[in-house]
């Protein structure tokens, strides 16, 4: 499929509306009815760099990801999550580590699945729910958008771009159980990466590999190292 080419017919909702799975029927909310993404979308609509044709192989891509991000994040269900090929088989990587399980994932939320125990932060010492806050406090809207596919599918390569402002101070528990307070800037927090991503002839994730620097987004919240940065005896999250 090129990145301009017309979709047939039967391609799935999913890849079409980027907000498809909100309005799944009879479906279990993590927090009893469906998130709320208009002020992200809007922010994404006025600071995106890249501007894909709706049925280009990138929109579809874009479209995806952004279904499974909400279901990842607010549905507590898997056998409800429709963007993945199947709850048993899926799997996350990030940066060559093991992979997890969509059970796992699950369990430990997307943040938690995706960032390492460093100086500023540790999945250890925040559950689910005190992640999504501790990030969603920093910056109410992260958007999110495809750059560039390279290839696929089945396999599909692609870069893209996860960025927002910081409005909120930061406030987590980095990995030697410290408490870590970064002071807000009001600047731009912009991170890009790659992906890997195995899909089926429903354009289901089957696994996805990403591959950033998952220091890049702390580095911008400190960009002067140890200025703004206060770290004192904590408490998990």
């Amino acid at each position: 499929m090129s990145s301009t080419s017309t979709p047939p017919p039967t391609l799935p909702d999913y890849v079409l509306n980027p907000d498809a799975v909100l309005s799944d029927p009879s479906t279990t909310w993590r927090h009893g009815q469906p998130p709320d993404y208009t002020k992200t979308r809007q922010f994404y609509l006025q600071t995106k760099k890249s501007t894909h044709p709706a049925t280009s192989l990138p929109a579809l891509v874009e479209n995806l990801v952004k279904n499974w991000e909400i279901e990842a994040s607010y549905k507590p269900l898997l056998p409800e999550w429709r963007t993945i090929a199947s709850p048993q088989s899926y799997t996350f990587r990030v940066n060559g580590s093991p992979p997890q399980t969509a059970a796992q994932m699950l369990s430990v939320g997307t943040y938690n699945a995706l960032i390492e125990p460093n100086e500023f932060y540790c999945p250890a010492h925040s559950s689910f729910e005190a992640s999504h806050k501790t990030f969603k406090r920093v910056m109410p809207s992260f958007a999110w958008e495809v750059l560039e596919v390279y290839a696929g599918p089945p396999r599909v390569v692609f870069r893209w771009r996860h960025w927002g402002v910081m409005k909120g101070d930061y406030v987590g528990t980095n990995d030697k159980g410290e408490k870590v307070t970064i002071k807000a800037h009001g600047g731009n927090i912009d991170i890009e990466g790659v992906a890997v991503a195995d899909v089926n002839d429903k354009l289901q994730l089957g696994s996805v590999e990403v591959f950033f620097d998952p220091m890049a987004m702390f580095r911008q919240m400190a960009p002067d190292g140890e200025t703004g940065v206060t770290k004192e005896a904590g408490t998990t999250e």
